[in-house]
């Protein structure tokens, strides 16, 4: 083996890369010839014979189309397409010897660890010739010092491209979402679409769920490549024109998201807890009007390319800023869940759909075909309230510990007594509890265009037997029965129930866009609603109206027997009306219990109000407002979430001019400072 002189080595350390990089160039380029699809999105056709002889590529080069836009109802636009730099260095255009002297000054320029910058341009595949992203969303001012600059930074250009930029950030964040770097998985759905691997797409929201309609269309246009394949600047041939996405008009008022995250945010404050969630609809078109998930986000991390740290930040956060809880996240109902018992039990069979801890007929051991058919109870049916009862070893206990003695439908309702549902469940059975939980839209999607990551829990025999391998048991039922136990339910479907109720029997499909606006023709289509169900029996026959119409009045007392503290006092304060609310509060332990044996609960209210606000007469199925409000972890002495629905509905009713006289002694219906203390018991306050 012989030595290089110490003299030599130097020029042979240049005859060596240069030949690598000439032996780069060659590999380039025949990469270049094989995957131009990849390069310039469509495949180039061979064009043209220059005066010297040399035959030039033509090439189909995508135009991103510009992207839809979104508006609130009342006309509020929600983002806007703004221009954003991008920083890309192109491999084939940087000496291999300048690399880290350019990646210094880019990134004392960019504010970025050069080394960062070496292992993007280094860990690249693909061809050379293929423009590396090392930052975007560079302020103009850096877009202008790096192109004036360019003679001391080879291969590093300025890219002009847009982005979004998203205007009421954390008042809409949860509904519209944002957008991100298409993920593998994305890619794998979408390249047959067109979609390539450096796209960015929606990401959650409104933006995700509507992504293709969004997009718009691409288009083309022809580039001249010289002999090496790169672009020829200024031979462009325009070709087939973009066609701007289509625009979104919501259902959502910007006035009434206001409205509703002022209203839950205060209560959240007030009762120092964090997370909370309120749902405005529509019951007799499923149109949300207002949806707030908090705590929320600001999207416009995400436009701007969110950090590292940011982004883990709210990952790993438990407060979860990322989920939309009001469709995202699944509850334990608690008494709101009471509407699907009461209805079990004041609708008739039909056969084989009660269970058989009704009275059988005498000497026979089994019901007759008539009492199949017969409701379990009627709304004259007395049932005895009592401080607990026992099943097997295990004691069922009353809310307050005391009871009210025999009471009827109606009183069950409005004390939201347990010991009456626990029984109320035994008598319609789980075959019949199920079914109605199933006919009011829980245990399976809303179908709102949001996305939907979360459906509830209905727990039939066959789903305790598929999770854990065993039948459902007299005990659970019960519990089933008051919405505790395995029952879990999204917000959206809560209310969806209770917009059931209100409108007659129809359950929606939740809707959040109101119009889609076509990106080529500017045509208008409404979005019509969608009935997922009327409610009926396993027979096909409707329920009866008089039964919704009971279990409206019931929901009516729930408010009228002050169970919801002084709701019923709020009142129109020129005239004197008072605001008709019918609703159902609700209290859900979960977790582990604290050193005292006592659980944490969950709050919730739903409400409606008929299409007078001001006539109390809920025979009708006309509400045109329906509210809920869930409180996570609320713990308080009164129910937060009935307090939030109060407030809101002030405001939108214009009872109070700013929220602070919602806690005004003054004010019919205040808010006032005792239910929002911290507690961990059931007091005599409402709880339930």
């Amino acid at each position: 083996m012989s030595a290089i002189p110490a003299h030599e080595q130097g020029d042979f350390k240049n005859a060596y890369r240069f030949a690598m990089f000439a032996l780069a160039v060659v590999v380039g380029v025949t990469a270049l010839t094989a995957r131009l699809l990849f390069l310039q999105v469509l495949p180039g056709t061979q064009t043209g014979v220059q005066a010297a002889g040399t035959t030039d590529s033509t090439a189909l080069q995508q135009v991103d189309p510009s992207r839809g836009l979104i508006y609130t109802a009342d006309g509020k636009a929600l983002v806007k397409n703004v221009v954003d730099y991008t920083v890309t260095v192109t491999p084939s255009d940087l000496p291999l010897d300048q690399e880290p002297a350019v990646a210094t000054r880019l990134g004392s320029i960019l504010k970025v660890d050069p080394v960062s910058i070496e292992v993007q341009i280094d860990s690249k595949t693909g061809s050379l010739y293929l423009p590396v992203k090392i930052a975007d969303g560079i302020d103009a001012a850096v877009a202008r010092f790096i192109q004036e600059n360019s003679a001391v930074l080879p291969g590093v250009k300025v890219v002009v491209t847009s982005k979004r930029q998203y205007l009421t950030q954390k008042l809409f964040a949860e509904i519209v979402g944002y957008e991100g770097q298409i993920t593998e998985a994305q890619y794998t759905q979408l390249a047959s679409l067109g979609y390539t691997k450096e796209d960015i797409v929606g990401q959650a929201g409104l933006e995700g769920y509507y992504e293709q309609a969004l997009r718009g269309t691409p288009g083309t246009e022809t580039v001249a490549l010289d002999t090496d394949g790169k672009p020829i600047p200024g031979l462009v041939t325009p070709g087939k024109a973009a066609i701007p996405g289509d625009t979104l008009t919501l259902n959502l008022d910007s006035t009434e998201q206001t409205y509703a995250q002022l209203a839950l945010q205060t209560a959240l404050t007030k009762a120092h807890v964090t997370k909370g969630v309120v749902i405005v609809e529509n019951p007799q078109n499923g149109k949300i009007l207002a949806m707030v998930s908090l705590p929320s986000y600001n999207d416009q991390l995400f436009a701007d390319g969110i950090s590292y740290t940011d982004f883990q930040a709210l990952l790993s956060s438990p407060d979860q800023p990322l989920l939309n809880k009001a469709i995202g996240a699944q509850y334990a109902p608690g008494s709101t869940f009471k509407l699907v018992t009461a209805t079990a039990g004041l609708v008739s069979g039909p056969p084989g759909l009660v269970a058989t801890q009704l009275a059988p007929d005498p000497g026979s051991g089994t019901l007759t075909a008539a009492q199949k058919l017969l409701p379990s109870i009627d709304t004259t049916t007395k049932i005895l309230s009592q401080p607990f009862i026992r099943i097997g070893g295990y004691t069922y206990r009353e809310h307050d510990k005391k009871a009210w003695g025999l009471i009827d439908i109606y009183q069950g309702m409005s004390y939201s007594s347990d010991t009456f549902f626990y029984q109320l469940a035994e008598m319609v059975g789980l075959t019949k509890l199920t079914y109605w939980a199933d006919q009011y839209g829980f245990g399976k999607p809303t179908g709102i265009d949001l996305p939907e990551t979360a459906t509830g829990i209905v727990p039939t025999d066959a789903w305790k037997q598929a999770n854990e391998g065993l039948p459902m048991f007299e005990g659970e039922l019960v519990q089933a029965g008051i919405g505790q136990g395995y029952d879990a339910a999204t917000p959206i479907q809560l209310l969806n129930a209770y917009t059931a109720l209100a409108n007659g029997g129809t359950v929606w499909q939740p809707q959040v866009v109101k119009s889609i606006t076509d990106g080529a023709s500017g045509k208008v289509n409404e979005v019509q609603p969608v009935a997922l169900n009327h409610l009926h029996a396993a027979d096909g026959t409707p329920v009866s109206q008089q039964v919704l119409a009971d279990l409206r009045q019931a929901t009516r007392d729930v408010v009228t027997s002050r169970h919801t503290g002084n709701l019923v006092e709020i009142a129109n304060p020129a005239t004197g009306q008072r605001l008709a609310v019918a609703g159902k509060t609700g209290t859900a332990e979960f977790g582990n219990p604290d050193k005292h044996g006592v659980l944490p609960y969950h709050e919730w209210f739903v409400g409606y109000v008929p299409a007078n606000p001001y006539s109390d007469d809920f025979s009708k199925p006309d509400s045109q407002l329906a509210v809920l409000a869930f409180i996570y972890g609320g713990n308080s002495e009164g129910n937060v979430a009935t307090e939030v629905v109060k407030n809101y509905l002030m405001l939108h009713f214009g009872l109070i001019s700013r929220e602070a006289l919602a806690f005004d002694p003054r004010t019919p219906g205040y808010s006032a400072s005792w239910i929002y203390k911290t507690t961990n018991f059931y007091s005599p306050n409402g709880r339930d």
